[in-house]
């Protein structure tokens, strides 16, 4: 009873400073029952089952703790990509910053002015696909984000968008406080990219839903890192039509607390799902990757793919989960989470999980833990390569398999030089 008292006051605490957006009737609809939802469910606590390996308390408190900016002393991820830039300063939409919104095979617009419309097709999507990932497992920062974002992107895709979206978070004040929630629909046949960076704010929630037509292809890249000391809270719900393509791939290198959550529900029939994750964290770094992938048909295929390099203290967090459901057959599932501990400070938690109710399946998972390769290591030294750049060298062959899922070569050449710079800053 205590336990449920303390959930009750942290979630009336958080509630007391935020003010519900008002809008039209779709949006002001979707909020009250995700608000609903948040009320019922009450924030997360470390006795919750999904968060006994991170503490949530920095990201349900009412006040955003303070995180200072940093020089980033490198060229923003993604500048040598042409794209159609869309830009948010501390959860604030920067149109000078910004492009034009209007791109051949898109529809976009912004849902602190859809929001205020009574009819738009985000009705449909929006709060829809957050509310059916509540279960079996509830994620209220997800509800919270539904409830309470004042802005986001709303995209329609309707053809095969002519180059990449790219959402840049830019951080510039230090209490800085952001929830934004995009909203995507891509159309039977269409085909899109979303390319994210940039630390964002102080805090972040973020939540984006993804809905993914027959015959449709989504892929998403997103890069995390620059300003250590920011929070930040992501959700990506995703629904996956016949025939279908979903592709998302993180690479995380900064952050004094990262939680990145994923709920694909797959529910057209030959359709194919993939997340992938890299992440790098040195000292006071906590990263956290749950992910939970539905079969609701047959002949589909998933991948989980994470890897993680931690040192000097740093934590890294795993929880994934393969549903297949009873009719689901021919599902090929994998999943593997792997961690390499560069000293004996530093962890990996790791909760892989499977549960099939179909007979004609392949699935499978795996978790391992463990230190530079020594041989490996003695080699490249042997043949005159200094030992910070070899350990350098194997943690990028290490970290190979999750970045191999960027199927866009040029886009996959970009992350790894970006992670390369990083490695090379923090040479001991």
């Amino acid at each position: 009873m205590a336990a449920l008292a303390r959930k009750a006051d942290v979630t009336a605490d958080r509630l007391a400073v935020l003010d519900l957006p008002q809008g039209g009737k779709w949006a002001t609809e979707a909020r009250q029952a995700a608000l609903a939802r948040v009320n019922a469910m009450g924030l997360p606590g470390r006795r919750d089952e999904y968060w006994k390996y991170t503490d949530p308390t920095n990201l349900t408190v009412p006040e955003a703790p303070p995180a200072a900016l940093f020089d980033p002393r490198e060229t923003p991820v993604f500048d040598d990509t042409e794209r159609l830039q869309i830009v948010f300063v501390d959860g604030v939409f920067d149109a000078e910053a910004s492009d034009d919104l209007e791109m051949a095979g898109l529809e976009i617009s912004r849902l602190a002015e859809a929001g205020g419309h009574d009819i738009h097709w985000a009705k449909d999507v929006y709060g829809v696909l957050e509310a059916s990932g509540q279960a079996p497992v509830e994620r209220p920062l997800a509800a919270l984000n539904t409830a309470y974002a004042t802005d986001g992107v709303l995209i329609r895709v309707t053809g095969k968008a002519a180059k990449p979206v790219s959402l840049m978070y830019l951080h510039k004040s230090e209490t800085s406080d952001a929830i934004l929630h995009h909203t995507i629909r891509v159309e039977k046949g269409a085909d899109l990219t979303i390319l994210e960076n940039g630390p964002a704010a102080a805090r972040f929630n973020k939540c984006m839903e993804v809905d993914v037509a027959d015959g449709a292809a989504f892929h998403h890249i997103r890069v995390q890192g620059r300003d250590h000391e920011r929070r930040a809270a992501t959700h990506i719900f995703a629904r996956v039509g016949a025939a279908a393509t979903f592709k998302s791939f993180t690479l995380t290198v900064n952050g004094r607390l990262t939680r990145n959550e994923a709920v694909i529900e797959i529910v057209g029939d030959e359709a194919v799902a993939h997340i992938a994750g890299a992440s790098v964290g040195d000292g006071d770094f906590h990263h956290d990757d749950t992910v939970f992938v539905t079969h609701d048909a047959v002949n589909c295929e998933s991948r989980q793919v994470f890897k993680k390099v931690l040192r000097n203290g740093a934590t890294g967090v795993f929880q994934g989960k393969i549903l297949v459901k009873e009719g689901a057959q021919k599902t090929d599932g994998y999943q593997i989470s792997q961690s390499l501990l560069l000293d004996e400070d530093s962890q990996f938690l790791a909760k892989p999980e499977l549960e099939i109710y179909a007979d004609d399946v392949i699935c499978s998972h795996g978790s391992t833990s463990g230190a530079i390769d020594e041989t490996a290591l003695f080699y490249l030294r042997s043949r005159g390569v200094p030992e910070a750049a070899a350990t350098d060298l194997l943690v990028l062959a290490f970290l190979a398999e999750a970045l191999d899922e960027i199927e866009d070569e040029g886009l996959r050449e970009g992350i790894l030089a970006h992670l390369e710079g990083w490695l090379a800053r923090r040479r001991r």
